[in-house]
């Protein structure tokens, strides 16, 4: 090709549209430094000149370098429209009480050399390629974009690096498809739905004066937002729409979104009794669980009717006051809801079927650490969704504290910036660009499935809750909100103006509004009472029921033959091949089966008899300490190879994911994921136990204590490597106090287990509850150094043959009852260090060893039996590797004495009481450790 003689300047096609802004910038780089740019653009600017459109060569504004139009005021004004697009957001009007500065100086022509008559020289094609048609010139095309992108609704995409997604974006935002205008239709729908949301609000202000419901108000139109974009996503195939928020405004979210009968929600205020007030809805009342939660923390599970489509699952999860904690546990929810898991092999993903929508605080969203943790699970394949929607509710404080002491940045929404996700800023007080707001964000996760956020700007109408006086702390800011008119208003004013409703109409609206609250709060019980204090269901109150866990032995040969095959092609590292060769003959003879391979096999039996599993942790695949090495790695080609995905006979699907080092996102995702997928087991893996520390906050508020609350069931497993082995305080302990602490109305397991066998059972057991009303969730102390130990492996026959026991006890067939008088009780790896060396005592007959493998529930009836057992019992000694104020002994204490008379002793041996667990130097440690097990061993 060559350079036109027209004396007009061409460009290859590539340069073309949004892409042009970007090269003229080089240009212009290029104008004053010809090396400053790459050779290839030096070339291409030596034969064709500055890059303008191929197009403007047959407009009859066509430029040419010799007349009408200077390149430098063309790379000028492709530079104010690129700021406009970059920085509109700084003058755009999203602050609806107009207390923030708009920065309109920054697009002053002056700054960029450019006079009007300048721009109107130029096409307005050359610098906004989407602009209408009516758009002709350079000047138009600047208005226009100013129009665009400095109004209500504003937007930050520069930061989207990939090319594909900031074109698509800036063809949606400049080709007017986004301008806040709807027909009058919509614009009466909308004015009736803020009105439904602020007479709800009013009425629960008059009637319940004083009380505590954390309004919407300010954020109103948060409500139509949600709506557009679940009604939109119905329509693209979701099946499931799961939201997560904090308490702003939930009890309204409830009501209008997810339509939970108002009754329901005036019988909470009221204390109204227990019993079924709706027909075709369940009982009220504010005990979803036992001990139940207060009605802003509530969550719902429906199914409703969206865009004629029925059996829409809609889901408002229960959330604790830890606000953004939530964000993970909702993820979990969706990922479950993509997934079909009926099949062997890897789940198969369908982000069509289900969607998450977060809802944030803009105080909590840069605040907690959490979210950050949240995001970047969206483009991990263990995790991602398939794009999230996420909505902060700003109201511009958090609690009293305003913007400027709670966050370094200028907008609460700017750490999503470093996850690349688009950008909307929008005032609250204009409906109609919210819904526009919500239709592209759904259109982006459609495209691109990716998250986006809307930013929705408002305020708080009230204090922190209804009970606070906000002028104390912010007396500014509050006067600007006593004198600003409310959405209602605002909008109703709007729409007479437009002449599409009339004062009348509006009134008339709210007044309908009125009546149906009223209606419904006269259908709820005057009286005040009491409501019930009630406790656990029977269901929970017993023990686990009774299941067998044992597998045949020719089955679990067959499972452990195909196992260990793979192709063979297929080149496993040596050392690694050498460990998988040693399990052909485990089952055979004297064989014994380790840690790991005990847990491979309970696996493939759980998955032949049609349960999925889902594992996770930050090394799963391979394990930690190198022990599982459940995915195998050609080391050559570096392809992997599952042997548990090519079972002949599983009837599920198994996932394994090593995760990112986020045990706080992590553990909220499994534990959403088992609980919308109650039929698999799912199981997290801390690194080390004491990882468990960063997610503490799943673990009191959801793991423990959500049925309870909320009577969301779980039977989540979490793995924690626990042990002393002189690896300093942050490698021994995974803290077992803690879980033993929050343990009550048998809330979960809490198991420290010594034995292959044991882990085998444990985990068909916990298969096997699954879907029973007495599932509850597994916390197992599992070894690090163990996991090789030869006394820690089982023969095959402890598979085939036993189950899970409690209490174990090793080695004590042919013992003289009568010759016992010291019974050691211990559990975990210490059990093993014991056991060691009692098999080298000389005169061993008078103690006998016995582990405790479930520490809770508390197993008395079989400590019971075992003390009854020795008749010249005189003492009874705990032993711990953890310091006394850790570990098990002070759970263990009070109820083991409770087991045995007043002429028998209770004697603690293990650390003494430290502030950390466990000592940093390990010779140190071994002197320790070696004390213990001897004052344990040691009769005087």
């Amino acid at each position: 090709m060559e350079k036109p003689s027209d004396g007009t300047v061409s460009y290859q096609p590539r340069f073309y549209g949004p892409n042009l802004g970007l090269v003229m910038e080089l240009y212009e780089k290029y104008v004053q430094d010809p090396n400053s740019v790459d050779e290839e653009m030096k070339r291409h600017f030596d034969q064709w000149g500055p890059p303008i459109d191929n197009q403007t060569k047959t407009s009859t504004n066509h430029l040419s370098l010799q007349s009408e139009v200077q390149v430098e005021k063309i790379i000028a004004a492709v530079t104010l429209v690129n700021k406009i697009r970059a920085y509109g957001h700084l003058a755009a009007d999203i602050y609806p009480l107009k207390d923030h500065k708009r920065e309109y100086e920054l697009f002053d022509l002056a700054r960029f050399d450019l006079t009007k008559e300048d721009l109107e020289k130029i096409p307005a094609r050359l610098i906004c390629p989407d602009a209408p048609n009516h758009i002709i010139n350079g000047y138009e095309a600047v208005q226009y974009l100013k129009e665009i992108y400095t109004k209500t609704i504003a937007f930050e995409y520069y930061h989207v690096n990939d090319i594909k997604e900031k074109n698509w974006l800036q063809s949606k935002v400049e080709s007017g498809s986004l301008k806040p205008a709807c027909h009058k239709e919509l614009k009466r729908k909308l004015l009736k739905r803020v009105i439904e949301v602020e007479e709800f609000e009013n009425f629960l202000h008059r009637t319940y004066v004083g009380q505590k419901r954390f309004s919407i108000e300010g954020l109103d139109t948060m409500v139509p937002m949600i709506d557009k974009i679940i009604s939109e996503s119905v329509l693209n195939g979701a099946q499931n729409i799961n939201i997560g928020m904090a308490h702003r405004g939930r009890l309204n979210v409830l009501a209008h979104v997810l339509e939970k009968p108002y009754e329901m929600i005036f019988a909470e205020f009221q204390h109204a009794p227990n019993k079924q007030l709706v027909p075709s809805e369940g009982s009220i009342g504010i005990s979803f669980g036992w001990t139940g939660d207060v009605k802003y923390h509530l969550g719902l599970d429906r199914q409703i009717k969206s865009n004629n489509v029925s059996n829409v699952r809609l889901t408002l999860a229960n959330n604790p006051s830890h606000l953004e904690f939530v964000g993970a546990v909702v993820e979990g929810f969706t990922r479950a809801s993509q997934d079909d898991r009926t099949k062997p092999g890897f789940p198969a993903e369908d982000s069509n079927k289900s969607l998450a929508i977060l809802i944030h605080g803009d105080a909590a969203f840069p605040g907690q650490g959490i979210v950050s943790e949240t995001l970047n699970l969206t483009g991990l394949k263990g995790y991602r969704t398939g794009g999230t929607i996420h909505i902060i509710a700003n109201n511009t404080i958090g609690f009293t504290t305003e913007s400027s002491d709670s966050r370094s940045t200028r907008y609460a929404s700017d750490l999503a910036k470093g996850f690349e996700i688009p950008i909307i800023h929008v005032n609250a007080d204009d409906p109609e660009a919210c819904i526009k707001a919500a239709k592209l964000a759904i259109e982006y996760r459609e495209k691109f499935k990716k998250d986006f956020l809307i930013d929705l700007i408002g305020y708080r109408r009230y204090g922190h809750n209804e009970m606070d006086e906000p002028m104390t702390t912010n007396p500014l800011m509050y006067k600007l909100i006593h004198e600003h008119p409310t959405i209602t208003k605002l909008y109703g004013e709007k729409l007479v103006a437009e002449n599409v409703i009339n004062e009348e109409d509006i009134q008339a609206l709210k007044e309908e509004v009125t009546r149906k609250l009223k209606e419904a709060h006269d259908r709820v019980p005057k009286k005040n009472e009491d409501p019930d204090i009630t406790n656990p269901p029977n269901s929970v109150e017993r023990q686990l029921p009774k299941v067998k866990t044992a597998v045949p032995i020719e089955q679990l040969k067959q499972i452990n033959s195909e196992l260990l095959s793979y192709p063979s092609q297929f080149q496993v590292f040596d050392k690694l091949g050498k460990v998988l060769k040693r399990r052909n003959d485990a089952l055979e003879g004297e064989g014994k089966i380790d840690w790991s391979l005990a847990e491979t096999l309970a696996f493939a039996t759980i998955l032949e008899d049609g349960t999925p599993i889902r594992l996770s942790g930050q090394d799963s695949e391979r394990g930690t300490f190198a022990h599982r090495n459940i995915i195998l790695h050609d080391y050559v080609t570096g392809k992997q190879y599952s042997p548990l995905h090519t079972l002949s006979k599983a009837k599920a699907s198994f996932a394994v994911h090593n995760s990112p080092l986020s045990e706080g996102s992590v553990l909220g995702f499994e534990y959403g994921y088992n609980v919308h997928a109650p039929e698999t087991l799912v199981l997290w893996e801390a690194q080390f136990g004491d990882f468990a520390n960063a997610a503490q906050v799943m673990f009191d508020q959801f793991i423990a204590a959500g049925r309870a609350k909320w009577g969301q069931k779980s039977g989540l497993v979490m793995l924690l490597p626990h042990g002393y082995e002189g690896q300093g305080p942050e490698h021994s302990s995974a803290r077992l106090e803690r879980f033993l602490i929050l343990a009550a109305e048998n809330n979960w397991t809490v198991a420290n287990l010594s034995s292959s066998a044991q882990y085998f059972h444990i985990l068909r057991r916990q298969a096997a509850i699954l879907n029973k009303e007495e599932v509850r969730p597994l916390v197992i102390m599992t070894p690090k150094s163990l996991l090789r130990n030869a006394d820690v492996a089982s023969n095959g026959l402890e598979f085939s043959e036993g189950a899970f026991h409690s209490v174990l006890e090793v080695d004590n067939t042919g013992q003289n009852d009568n010759a016992v008088t010291r019974l050691v009780l211990s559990s975990g790896k210490i059990s093993i260090d014991l056991y060691q060396a009692h098999k080298k005592l000389e005169n061993a007959e008078a103690i006998h060893l016995a582990r405790v493998e479930e520490i809770y529930p508390f197993p008395e009836e079989r400590l019971t039996e075992i003390i009854q057992r020795y008749p010249n019992l005189k003492e009874v000694v705990w032993v711990q590797e953890e310091p006394k104020n850790m570990g098990a002994w002070s759970f263990m204490e009070p109820r083991i004495r409770k087991l045995i008379s007043d002429s028998i002793s209770l004697q603690y041996v293990g650390r003494r009481r430290r502030s950390s667990p466990a000592e940093g130097d390990p010779i140190v440690h071994r002197k320790d450790q070696a004390r213990i097990v001897n004052e344990a061993l040691t009769m005087e």
